[in-house]
C-alpha cells in the first residue's frame, strides 16, 4: 500500500489508532513496526517525517536558524510515505530517503527543525490525515498528547538513559560507524532535555497512556505486552 501525505486536514474522527510516545532509544520504532504487523495496521513513523524535513532543509540550503524559511520549505515539501510490513519507506520528491535520514548529520540537526512551531503544525496536520485514513500504529514524541489526543490506545515507552544509549551505540556500530559510548549517552541526555523542555509539544506521558518500561525486557516481551495493551484498549480479541 502506498500513501501520499496530503495537506488536507479533515478533522474527522480517526480510525483505530495506537499512539506510542517516548524518548529516543526506548525501542518505539521497532516495537511499533512489529505491533502494526501483528494488528494488521499501518505503521506511521513520525520521527522519519521530521528527519525527512531535516534532510530536505539541509540539502536545499535552507537556513537552519530561520523558522519562517524552514516552515515554508516543509509546507511545500513533496513528502511521500509508503507503509509496508518491513516499515515505512519515505520519499522527498523522486528521492527515496528511507536510509539516509538515519545518518548522524540528520540526528545532529533534527532539533533545529522539530522545535519550529510552523513545521510542527504542518507535519501534525499530515499525521492526522494519515490516521484518519488508516488503522494506524503511530510513534513519536507527541502522538498521545497532541496529534491523536482521542486515540483509544496510548502507550508511553521508556527506559533508563544508560540502556537507551547502549542500544543506540549498538545501532551505530552495526552500521560500521565509530562509536564513543560516553558521547552517545551525553547526546541521549541532551536530546531528552531538548524534547522535554521545548515550548511546543514537549515530550511527556499522556495522562491516559500506559507506561511500558523496556529497560530490562527482551524485544519479544515488549511486543507481547504492547500487543496485549492494544487489544484490550481497542477491544480486539486475542
Amino acid at each position: 500500500m502506498s500513501a501520499a501525505v496530503s495537506q488536507t486536514d479533515s478533522r474527522t474522527r480517526p480510525l483505530r489508532v495506537v499512539a506510542i510516545d517516548g524518548p529516543a532509544g526506548a525501542g518505539k520504532s521497532t516495537v511499533a513496526r512489529l505491533l502494526a504487523r501483528k494488528l494488521g495496521f499501518d505503521y506511521l513513523d513520525t520521527g522519519a517525517m521530521y528527519r525527512a524535513a531535516t534532510w530536505h532543509a539541509l540539502h536545499s540550503g535552507i537556513p537552519m536558524d530561520s523558522p519562517d524559511a524552514l516552515t515554508e520549505a516543509v509546507a511545500s515539501m513533496d513528502l511521500r510515505l509508503e507503509p509496508g510490513p518491513e516499515g515505512m519507506r519515505v520519499w522527498v520528491g523522486d528521492t527515496e530517503v528511507t536510509g539516509v535520514i538515519r545518518d548522524p548529520e540528520i540526528t545532529a540537526n533534527i532539533w533545529r527543525v522539530d522545535q519550529v512551531p510552523g513545521v510542527r503544525q504542518v507535519l501534525v496536520r499530515w499525521q492526522r490525515t494519515f490516521g484518519e485514513t488508516h488503522d494506524t500504529v503511530a510513534e513519536g514524541r507527541d502522538m498521545g498528547t497532541v496529534v491523536f489526543p482521542d486515540a483509544p490506545c496510548k502507550i508511553y515507552m521508556d527506559a533508563t538513559p544508560e540502556c537507551r544509549a547502549k542500544r543506540r551505540a549498538a545501532e551505530l556500530a552495526a552500521k560500521g560507524l565509530a562509536v564513543d559510548p560516553d558521547q552517545v549517552l551525553r547526546e541521549i541526555v541532551e536530546r531528552d532535555h531538548k524534547n522535554m523542555t521545548r515550548a511546543v509539544s514537549p515530550l511527556r506521558k499522556a495522562e491516559d497512556a500506559v507506561l511500558l518500561d523496556t529497560s530490562d525486557l527482551p524485544l519479544d516481551e515488549v511486543v507481547a505486552r504492547a500487543l496485549a495493551i492494544a487489544r484490550e484498549r481497542l477491544g480486539i480479541p486475542a
